[in-house]
Parts: C-alpha cells; sequence; structure tokens
C-alpha cells in the first residue's frame, strides 16, 4: 500500500525569555543551530524528512527573530523538490501546531528540530498508524531506551505493562485529532499542574495510570473517548527515539549514536552525574 501524503510540523522555537544552554556554548542564537556531527541540529531532522516519500510539506515552526538565520539551513534541503516553510510560532506549543495547520484537516506528523535520531522507519509506524487512529503518539520502553544507553532518558511514565518514554513524534490524522491536542492548550507540564492533568484526562483515568492499573494503549484509548478521539501508541522497537537534544547529557549521547549511524570515530560517553 502506498503512504498516504502527509504535512510535517517541525517545531523549532525557543521558550520565550529563555537563553538555551547549548545554544549559548556553541555560540549560535538558536537551539536548532547547534552543530552536531558537523551539522546542526535541524540539519540532521530535515535530512530524514527530505528523503521521504510522499511529504506535501514540511513547515518549521520559529519565532520571527530566528528565521532568517535558520533559512539560510532550510534553504539547501528545499532543491529536493519538497516545499519548506517557515510559520511564527507562539508562546504555547499546541497553538503553535493549530496555526501551522493553516485549518487543513491533515493528516501531520509533527516532530522537534532537536530530533536528530529520527529515523525513517519511525515515521512511517506513525504513518501507517493514522490509517485507523485520529491521533497517534510515539513511544518506546524504559528497557529499549537502556539498550541503547542507560542514561539515554531519566523520566518515564509508568503504566501496567511498562515504563515508557516519549519519542517526540505525533500524528493527527484528522480534526478530531486536532480537537484531543488541544487538552494541551494551557501549556506547561502536565505533572507540575494536577488541576490541569485531572481536566484533560479524567480523575479515574489519572488514578488508574498513577497506581498501574491500566496498560499504555488501554490508557490513551480511555482518554480519547473524552474528545470523541481513538487515540493511540506506536511502541517502537529502538530505544534511540526517545533520545533527542535536550542537554548535555543528551547531547553526547546522541552525538555517539548519530555519529555511529554515520560512520564517525566518536567515543561512547560515560556519564556519571550528568543532568
Amino acid at each position: 500500500m502506498d503512504p498516504q501524503p502527509v504535512t510535517i510540523i517541525v517545531l523549532a522555537a525557543q521558550r520565550t525569555g529563555v537563553v538555551n544552554p547549548l545554544a549559548s556554548r556553541a555560540g549560535v542564537s538558536h537551539k536548532c543551530l547547534v552543530p552536531i556531527c558537523e551539522r546542526p541540529l535541524i540539519a540532521h531532522v530535515l535530512e530524514t524528512l527530505t528523503t521521504l516519500p510522499a511529504i506535501r510539506e514540511i513547515r518549521v515552526v520559529l519565532e520571527p527573530d530566528g528565521q532568517e538565520e535558520v533559512d539560510q539551513v532550510i534553504t539547501p534541503f528545499r532543491e529536493r523538490g519538497t516545499p519548506i516553510t517557515l510559520v511564527d510560532s507562539d508562546p504555547n506549543i499546541v497553538e503553535s501546531v493549530l496555526v501551522a495547520t493553516k485549518g487543513e484537516e491533515g493528516p501531520f506528523i509533527i516532530t522537534t528540530a532537536d530530533n536528530v535520531l529520527l529515523t525513517h522507519d519511525g515515521f512511517e509506524q506513525v504513518r501507517a498508524a493514522l490509517r485507523e487512529m485520529d491521533g497517534v503518539i510515539g513511544v518506546t520502553t524504559r528497557e529499549r531506551v537502556h539498550a541503547v544507553h542507560e542514561k539515554g532518558q531519566r523520566g518515564f511514565y509508568e503504566f501496567k505493562d511498562a515504563g515508557y518514554a516519549n519519542c517526540n513524534l505525533y500524528g493527527l490524522a484528522n480534526r478530531k485529532g486536532l480537537k484531543a491536542a488541544e487538552i494541551f492548550r494551557e501549556g506547561g507540564q502536565f505533572q507540575a499542574n494536577k488541576g490541569r492533568m485531572v481536566r484533560a484526562f479524567g480523575l479515574l483515568n489519572i488514578l488508574m495510570m498513577r497506581f498501574g492499573l491500566i496498560t499504555m494503549p488501554a490508557g490513551l484509548a480511555r482518554a480519547g473517548k473524552r474528545f470523541g478521539a481513538k487515540l493511540a501508541p506506536v511502541i517502537f522497537e529502538d530505544g534511540a527515539l526517545a533520545i533527542d537534544v535536550d542537554n548535555e547529557r543528551t547531547y553526547a549521547i546522541c552525538e555517539w549514536v548519530l555519529g555511529k549511524r554515520l560512520g564517525m570515530n566518536i567515543p561512547r560517553p560515560e556519564i556519571a552525574n550528568w543532568n
């Protein structure tokens, strides 16, 4: 079966008023421009995305003051034939996604500009799942992350079947999927705001997750019913998909994994007390 055409949204904006430490260390204005394995972060992501079939458009979401510099990195990738446009970001991440959809029905696949370990296989698994679901989220398990590197991810969502890590790869098939995504409109971290979690997922669902009484697929299915949407996880075998460039620790791990893929001789990072 031929892949269905999709539009990709790449989230590349920085947090308002926050100077990213990796960008500061590298002497660049934006985190997505930080070099890793001899190219900016966003260049590695675009390398993967522009070598996929059936991509209608790639929309890079970024605050206006960074667009001129980032556009210089993007320009060579346009020569491959996939339209790549810049979209003004909003301080709220979901507002940014909604603006980037431009009111279209979908389907959309969303990732981030620091997701340098993204693979064609992971992307295509999400795209395939959108044939059956309104919305999907890419995840992998603790064991699979640790099989890549024991410090690859610090936080996991605990469910009855496993501890899961988010892979910064999401699919929204239609307006139902977008409606479900709006639960994050208020912004902030759910785990730091219990009231927000209750409004989004319902108290019973949260209690079932908190005490390990429900699996990840069942939990997403129950949450989706609150919005009239069919939601499901795509559970990746590749634990590297959960590791993106967040800080010095994950930068070092991503550099090592990416370097191996590119045939570069980068030593395995031995990380003790890094954050």
